[in-house]
């Protein structure tokens, strides 16, 4: 079975790793062009044309697919099937038809939950205590393909959204490689999603980062998690503006907002509900520290 792969970021790579493990022949592999990044903005390629580029792969980097040479580029690669990963690319449907066992995508979330760009985000976010990857086949509107398979996973009471994607990668690397040996098999039927049970995950923004101590201090906690590695929560405290990395809910009551006590362990600061612990956290222009350590060379006033 030919399988061409599509992907980008660390997620993706994970996935192409797995597939290559288990022996499928992957004839191709398709990514975003290299992007600028850094101080020097230096072209940088994504973590899946790097693996790619490891196995000795043909890699194939298109803007979009809207040129019949693109098109027939990834035609000429004689697909069975295309499995896609965080590819960040729109697939017209004269590219869907290419493959004669379809385009099987792994996504972060349990749908029809949570369809969109930040999926496992918006899970810690809500505060949610599980959540999963889903195999599913690729049609033209957004995460909304008949469904193949699901896993599964508790989410931890203080994971970060960083690490849940660390677990959710290799959980979902497995599923792919799951889902193309059935392929391989034969074929198989995917269950279509339940309308009444769609929801959306849309990007995250640093409009989002701000910290309201009038809401409860689990809702502030979720904050803290699902905005962790990016965009970071912010508070100003004492005056200084600083990004908080890491919190632990607790009981108690103050005006919302007001410095509590500082401890061996952290800063507690009043919720509308509740209060939080914030251990870790980073000033402007600073490195990130324990709140203890911080604050023991920032001493509060009063």
């Amino acid at each position: 079975m030919r399988v061409v792969f599509m992907g980008t970021p660390d997620i993706a790579a994970t996935c192409l790793k797995e597939i290559l493990a288990d022996g499928f022949d992957v004839v191709g592999v398709y990514t975003q062009p290299d992007r600028p990044k850094g101080r020097g903005m230096k072209l940088v390629a994504s973590p899946v044309k790097e693996v790619a580029l490891a196995h000795g792969l043909p890699v194939f980097q298109p803007e979009n697919f809207r040129e019949d040479e693109t098109v027939e580029q990834l035609k000429q690669l004689k697909p069975d099937v295309v499995a896609v990963v965080a590819y960040g690319r729109i697939l017209p449907q004269r590219v869907l038809d290419l493959a004669p066992k379809g385009f099987i995508n792994i996504h972060a979330s349990v749908l029809p939950r949570y369809r969109g760009s930040a999926p496992y985000q918006w899970a810690v976010l809500d505060g949610l205590a599980e959540t999963g990857v889903t195999a599913m086949y690729l049609c033209r509107e957004m995460d909304a393909g008949d469904v193949i398979d699901v896993s599964k996973t508790p989410i931890g009471p203080n994971e970060t959204a960083g690490e849940l994607l660390d677990r959710l990668a290799e959980l979902g690397a497995k599923l792919l490689s799951k889902t193309l040996s059935r392929l391989q098999e034969g074929g198989v039927e995917g269950t279509p999603q339940d309308p009444a049970l769609v929801s959306y995950a849309p990007m995250l923004d640093k409009t989002m980062c701000p910290i309201d101590w009038t809401r409860s201090a689990q809702q502030i906690h979720n904050q803290v998690r699902g905005l962790h590695p990016w965009p970071v929560a912010t508070a100003e405290l004492a005056g200084t503006k600083f990004k908080i990395h890491e919190t632990v809910p607790m009981e108690g009551t103050g005006t919302p907002g007001a410095i509590l006590e500082l401890t061996k362990t952290g800063l507690k600061v009043a919720c509308g509900e509740g209060v939080i612990e914030i251990r870790s956290l980073q000033a402007e222009g600073g490195k990130r520290m324990s709140a203890p350590d911080y604050f023991r060379g920032h001493p509060l006033e009063g």
